[in-house]
């Protein structure tokens, strides 16, 4: 269960660098760290800078490809200093779920690799790879050589009577190639010949992100990600404060349509953002304002007026979008009169996201489109 945490409200300010502000960062990696075997630029650098500031780093993700010590000799392949004690997995928190509901030893039937079977050891279960073993449970994570012989193997399981749990739901991930195929496609195929859904572990549920703050010993933990939908909303959820950057999957696109539980406390282009002050934003009738620039939504359009740094107007942007899509209907002025009678008119509904354009706006500020 969570626990009691209130996390600071989106677009936030922060009068001290991020990683004095904040004990321990929670780093997704998957498009915020590397992107397939290669690291994304500068992260390392800026990785190493936050350490020396005395954050510790702690890498965070939702593919249980690999178990916990081969992604830290990923991570130390790029000049990190990392231990397999500074990497929590999806895979372990979904282990730690299975271990909580059954007894050490219990069979467990694995749809997934080797970062599944390392992690269901650590907690003391005993992995299998045939249904033909009576698992009580099974556990279904990322990993490329997934066939169709184990997904079948998974649901005849499941229909047997074998607890399901699910590593996480990213229907993609990003590889050097491009978006490929996650392990919430490979949930769905099961999903398919079942009559269940998974317990999930990973992003943006909660097990993933509780089970890394206790492992990590956080005290003031910031996630960090490029997903809004997993990365964000997992910090939603636990409430703990989060830093969106520009370097993996979702865009400033992507950030203006965003729901409430999307919504990151910070926003940066990359992670030198660890070591910088976050602007905060102020509003004053209708404008909103960071910084050299101000913004506001005039006509579902935004206009942006000012100079400065790109991502200073962005969250002057975001400020004005998410204002506009959030505000109650406005009462009508009049009272309609149809055939002589009376009627009163509807109040008129917010905008919807994606009816307020911010192409211009992003162009105005130095964000091309």
């Amino acid at each position: 269960m969570s626990a009691e945490r209130n996390a600071p409200p989106p677009l936030s300010a922060c009068d001290e660098p991020l990683a004095s502000r904040y004990d321990v960062a929670l780093l997704d990696l998957d498009g915020v760290v590397y992107v397939g075997p290669d690291p994304v630029p500068d992260a390392p650098e800026n990785l190493r800078k936050a350490s020396k500031e005395g954050m510790r780093i702690g890498y965070i993700t939702n593919n249980a490809s690999r178990p916990a010590r081969v992604v830290a000799e990923h991570l130390a392949s790029f000049g990190l200093e990392v231990i397999a004690d500074d990497v929590v997995t999806s895979a372990q928190a979904a282990a730690k779920l299975v271990a909580n509901d059954f007894p050490q030893g219990s069979p467990v039937l694995v749809v997934g690799g080797e970062g599944l079977y390392s992690a269901l050891e650590e907690y003391g279960m005993n992995p299998v790879r045939s249904s033909d073993s009576h698992p009580v449970a099974v556990v279904q994570g990322f990993h490329p050589e997934v066939n169709w012989v184990m997904l079948a193997d998974g649901a005849h399981a499941i229909n047997e009577g074998a607890k399901w749990y699910a590593t996480n739901l990213d229907l993609t991930i990003p590889t050097a190639a491009g978006m490929a195929p996650g392990n919430g496609t490979l949930v769905q195929a099961i999903r398919a010949a079942v009559g269940v859904d998974p317990i999930v572990a990973g992003k943006p549920e909660p097990p993933l992100l509780e089970t890394s703050i206790e492992r990590l010993e956080a005290k003031r933990p910031l996630m960090i990600g490029d997903r809004l939908d997993s990365d964000i909303a997992g910090a939603h959820a636990v409430g703990i404060a989060s830093l969106w950057v520009a370097t993996g999957v979702n865009d400033p696109h992507d950030l203006a349509r965003a729901p409430k539980n999307q919504r990151p406390t910070y926003i940066a282009p990359g992670l030198g953002a660890l070591a910088q002050k976050q602007p905060g934003v102020t509003v004053e009738g209708g404008k909103h304002t960071c910084e050299g620039w101000t913004a506001e939504v005039v006509n579902n359009a935004v206009s942006v007026k000012g100079e400065g740094a790109p991502y200073d107007g962005l969250r002057a942007i975001l400020s004005a979008v998410w204002a506009a899509v959030d505000a109650p209907p406005k009462p009508a002025a009049k009272t309609a009169k149809t055939a002589g009678r009376s009627r009163r008119p509807l109040p008129k509904p917010a905008p919807t996201p994606d009816s307020i354009a911010i192409d211009a706006a992003l162009h105005r500020i130095g964000l091309e489109t």
